[in-house]
């Protein structure tokens, strides 16, 4: 019996690792699941943001259901005990070093996306992100510097194993889909992103079915305003892929839309999923957050960690047949709640 770890978190995060739940149970699938605080939730209870029970059920599971984390009323804490410390640590004990965030625009919502319809039509990327280096990870503090004044920094770091094992997540994601690939970097400026580009391009020629590009960082975000379905398969750095995938997940319509799922590898057992969104303090506990994000999030766990490709999709095709039917939480411009919207997809589910 698959064992499912539910770390709900903080903010919204309950609200829609519930809903997600709840569909993933409606599926009848034999799951085993089991709770346990996380991120300020954590600290709260057990005054730290990983205790260490959560982190053994992390490991001990086939696979993570993640909500969200982060709360104002922590963040004069020293950094390693903040909630964000947390998924750091998940990341980083997992060895979870792809993340795959899809940006998907579902018929229909069209409208509910800033930019011009006739631009977001079909559109559907995917965004491999690495996880568990660059400035995140890297050596980071404060000093003093020789005028005296106080300096923060944060070292921006990659070896070409770390570029090389992403950069193959890339490469394998294309050949399952268009065959077409953009390395992302700041090449011109950075020598970490000259590096990263040198080994892509290197590995390039272990796929020759594969259409390669690059693209600075800059021009990639000004792209994915301008003409974003020209994209495909986008593989770049955890700075660049953080700010990316969330530019991208307005051109889906909002933030509230998009999944993700971080792996050790291409397969994913003992993966974690959670909606790309932030814990949303100032709308928890409202019903108000889409829990699309969350359940599609359950989606790509199924396909994943349990290898269950017709289950992932008998869920993508319940999200998107409710949308086609008008069912919009306030985010897409309508009114349903945070569990009502949750129903909706459990009405084209069954």
């Amino acid at each position: 019996m698959p064992l499912i770890a539910v770390l709900p978190g903080d903010g919204i995060g309950p609200e829609v690792t519930s809903q997600a739940r709840r569909v993933l149970e409606a599926l009848d699938l034999g799951l085993q699941f089991e709770e346990a605080p996380v991120g300020g939730a954590a600290y709260l209870v057990a005054g730290r943001p990983l205790p260490p029970d959560t982190l053994a059920l992390a490991k001990r599971a086939n696979a993570i259901l993640f909500g969200a984390i982060g709360d104002p009323r922590f963040e004069g804490l020293e950094r390693r005990l903040r909630p964000e410390a947390a998924l750091l640590g998940i990341r980083r004990e997992l060895g979870l070093f792809a993340n795959l965030r899809p940006a998907t625009l579902f018929p229909g919502l069209e409208d509910a996306s800033p930019l011009k319809p006739e631009i977001v039509a079909n559109l559907d990327i995917v965004i491999v992100r690495e996880l568990t280096g660059d400035v995140y990870f890297g050596e980071k503090g404060r000093r003093t510097n020789v005028e005296g004044l106080r300096q923060g920094f944060d070292v921006m770091s990659y070896n070409e194993a770390e570029v090389e094992r992403i950069a193959r997540v890339g490469f394998e994601m294309a050949k399952r889909r268009k065959r077409k690939l953009c390395s992302v970097d700041k090449a011109n400026v950075l020598e970490t992103s000259q590096l990263w580009r040198d080994v892509v391009n290197e590995m390039s020629t272990d796929y020759p079915e594969i259409e390669l590009t690059h693209m600075y960082v800059d021009n990639a975000a000004m792209q994915l305003v301008r003409r974003p379905t020209d994209f495909d398969v986008i593989v770049t750095g955890n700075l660049f892929g953080d700010i990316l995938s969330d530019q991208a997940s307005m051109c889906a319509g909002s933030i509230g839309m998009l999944p993700s799922a971080s792996l050790r590898a291409w397969s994913g057992d003992n993966g974690m999923y959670e909606p790309i969104h932030g814990s949303a303090p100032d709308i928890a506990g409202q019903g108000k957050a889409n829990p699309c994000a969350a359940i599609l999030s359950a989606a790509m766990l199924l396909r994943h960690s349990l290898s269950d490709e017709a289950s992932a999709q008998r869920i993508e095709k319940a999200v998107g047949a409710a949308l086609a039917k008008g069912a919009r939480t306030a985010d897409l411009g309508g009114s349903l709640s945070t569990s009502e919207m949750g129903d909706a997809v459990l009405r084209e589910l069954a």
